[in-house]
C-alpha cells in the first residue's frame, strides 16, 4: 500500500486497513521508528481492555467460611503452642 504526505505530514490510512486494525475516528494510534521504516499500530485505551483477562479469572471462588474456620484453627494452635512453650519454659 502507498500513501501520500500531504504538506502537513499528514498520511491517509486505506479505509480496509482501518477496519481491520479496529483504528476509527479520532482513534489513537502509536508511531513507532524503526531500523528506517514507520510502524504504525493501534493504541487501545484502557476502557477497551475491560474484561480482556476475563478468560484468566476462572478460578472457583473459595469458601470463605472454610477460610475462616481454618484460619481460626490456625490461630488457635499457634495460642496453644505459645501457651506449652511458656509453661515448659516455667513461665507465669
Amino acid at each position: 500500500m502507498i500513501a501520500r504526505v500531504s504538506n502537513k505530514g499528514q498520511i491517509t490510512i486505506p479505509a480496509s486497513e482501518r477496519r481491520r486494525l479496529g483504528i476509527e475516528p479520532n482513534s489513537r494510534v502509536e508511531v513507532i521508528p524503526r531500523d528506517g521504516e514507520i510502524v504504525i499500530r493501534p493504541v487501545k485505551s484502557i476502557m477497551e481492555l475491560a474484561g480482556c483477562f476475563r478468560e484468566y479469572a476462572k478460578l472457583p471462588m473459595p469458601d470463605w467460611d472454610e477460610v475462616r474456620r481454618q484460619t481460626e484453627k490456625a490461630v488457635a494452635e499457634e495460642v496453644m503452642n505459645a501457651a506449652r512453650t511458656r509453661d515448659a519454659d516455667g513461665g507465669c
